[in-house]
């Protein structure tokens, strides 16, 4: 595309033509994006921005496709009339899997005709979006948002927005391909908007950290991946991303995804998120739904299932003859174990799955929940407990744990497991973490790697032998229990009861406890009188203005 004279007149503008971190465009974008906020619901000015940076995706693989087309040597031999209707063949780009984007729908319309159209350029927006979803009914349909010639869209920043877009440098990031790029960019969006909603966000967000830790215990190389509670699909993602690393580019659709949301927004969010980074938006229907009450897939079992439902979820939607209910009915008060039999229901004969619950679940005896975890229990459901450190949820205060669950703790024929039949593993990783802020801790690298080594290392699975890692127990932080003493502890789950306290190694050169205990008493009293002594300041002080 030959480059567009216009005036530099976004804000910013400058500032993207000059850098090229994928870090510095996103920054750069969000701050622009920010001053469209005005009177907007916050749920709306997601939509909103996340639409946006949909659209310019969808363009942008359109584009990237177009340009592979016009480079086949084979468009040579075509006579020059019959080259342009060549490279508008529908099915040249959608048996590639890239949507199929029509002439007024391209960002490079949008762009070009941003400053002459008439109403604004939300009209262009709201048409784009149409004919996108139109053009791509099977897997768009209703999805993308129309909302970007509303009243109170500001459209002279919106265009500045739309100019910022269109100058991002979303590819010549090295080999790293515009999806990519985009699909970091739409995640960081995610990110930053449950920074911005606090509670509000736990319906869509869960934290990159958490993900990444249920998938590197998980190890879904293959397989179908299913979530009850898919939020904005970050489970899937990952998953697609934990492939595309061990196995690939060429094997990313070595796992299937299947989904359901009951939140329409949440849902529509999901779909674009999933066709952004590459992967099959087909996989969580036509539409939202209420897993309970709207089981979509009754009788699909699945490998491996992620989730992260909402916590402790009350006056939920129960039918008492439920064939999930295996265990026990789960009560209308509390959700949690409703999530888990639901999750046991659909896990394959050698399936596992990873579920973020609040702690309350590892212990509560109320309404019945602790027959119903006992029951689970005994039919050597549980494979691992890990309680995780505080503050990695900014939506919740409440503290969370990780249960990971799997029909089939055997060595599994060839796989050549550990045979953890009537054990369950429990870690302790509430002291890891590093807080990024005042507010918010994240897992490292390291403590990802800690944790899930321990984990494989327990289960002796390939890639911990390929790491040449052996199991023990390590006192304060894991502990390999056996059902026998999970029943002496009447089937509470905590791992603070099964991991111990940590060792301390002794200090040759500490000082003697009863030489501590003199030295802080004498410190401790030496306060307490100075304290006295200011008081008595004050109080003479006082005294003489209230004479």
């Amino acid at each position: 595309m030959p480059p567009r004279k216009r005036a530099a007149a976004a804000a910013g503008q400058g500032e993207l033509l000059s850098v090229s971190s994928t870090k510095e465009i996103q920054d750069i974008l969000w701050k622009a994006a920010d001053k469209l906020r005005g009177s907007m619901d916050a749920a709306q000015y997601k939509e909103f921005v996340l639409g946006l940076v949909f659209l310019k995706y969808v363009s942008d693989a359109f584009a990237e496709r177009r340009e592979e087309l016009a480079a086949d040597p084979e468009l040579a031999q075509i006579p020059e009339h019959r080259r342009a209707a060549f490279l508008e063949e529908k099915d040249e780009y959608t048996e590639k899997n890239v949507f199929w984007v029509p002439p007024t729908a391209r960002w490079e319309h949008i762009s070009e005709n941003a400053a002459s159209a008439e109403g604004g350029v939300g009209v262009l927006l709201d048409t784009a979006m149409d004919e996108v979803m139109q053009a791509n009914k099977k897997t768009l349909n209703g999805v993308l948002p129309k909302i970007f010639n509303r009243d109170n869209v500001d459209q002279k920043r919106l265009k500045e927005l739309v100019d910022l877009i269109s100058d991002a440098r979303f590819t010549g990031h090295g080999d790293r391909p515009a999806q990519d790029v985009l699909g970091e960019t739409y995640e960081y969006f995610l990110e930053r908007f449950a920074r911005a909603e606090g509670k509000r966000a736990g319906e869509f967000y869960t934290p990159a950290s958490v993900v990444r830790l249920i998938v590197e215990v998980l190890e879904p190389y293959e397989g179908r991946v299913y979530d009850p509670a898919c939020g904005s699909g970050g489970m899937f993602v990952q998953s697609g991303k934990f492939v595309k690393k061990w196995k690939g580019q060429d094997h990313t659709h070595d796992i299937a995804i299947y989904g359901q949301e009951a939140n329409e927004r949440t849902w529509r969010l999901a779909k674009m998120n999933l066709a952004i980074h590459g992967m099959d938006p087909k996989g969580i229907g036509k539409r939202w739904a209420d897993t309970f009450t709207e089981d979509k897939y009754p009788d699909l079992r699945f490998d491996f299932v992620m989730a992260n439902p909402p916590f402790n979820m009350s006056d939920w939607a129960r039918k008492m003859d439920d064939r999930r209910w295996r265990y026990g009915v789960p009560p209308l008060s509390n959700a949690n174990y409703a999530w888990l039999q639901h999750i046991v229901s659909k896990l394959g004969d050698r399936g596992s799955a990873g579920v973020v619950l609040s702690n309350g679940s590892m212990s509560s005896k109320q309404s019945g929940e602790g027959e119903i975890r006992a029951a689970m229990v005994e039919a050597d459901l549980v494979s691992c407990m890990i309680a995780l450190p505080g503050n990695l949820f900014r939506t919740t205060a409440i503290p969370a744990c990780l249960w990971f669950l799997t029909k089939d703790k055997s060595p599994q024929g060839t796989k050549a497991l550990e045979d953890r039949r009537s054990r369950v593993l429990f870690i302790d990783a509430r002291a890891m973490g590093t807080m990024v802020d005042r507010t918010e801790r994240i897992l490292t690298e390291e403590d990802l790697e800690k944790i899930s080594d321990t984990y494989h290392a327990w289960r002796g699975t390939k890639s911990a032998r390929d790491k040449g890692l052996s199991y023990e127990d390590v006192p304060g932080y894991c502990y390999s229990a056996t059902l026998e003493e999970i029943e002496k502890h009447d089937y509470v789950l905590t791992p603070g009861r099964y991991v111990g306290a940590a060792e301390v190694e002794e200090d040759l050169d500490a000082e003697p406890v009863g030489e501590r205990i003199a030295r802080l008493t004498k410190e401790l009293f030496e306060r307490l009188d100075e304290s006295a002594r200011l008081d008595a300041v004050v109080r003479e002080q006082l005294g003489r203005i209230g004479g």
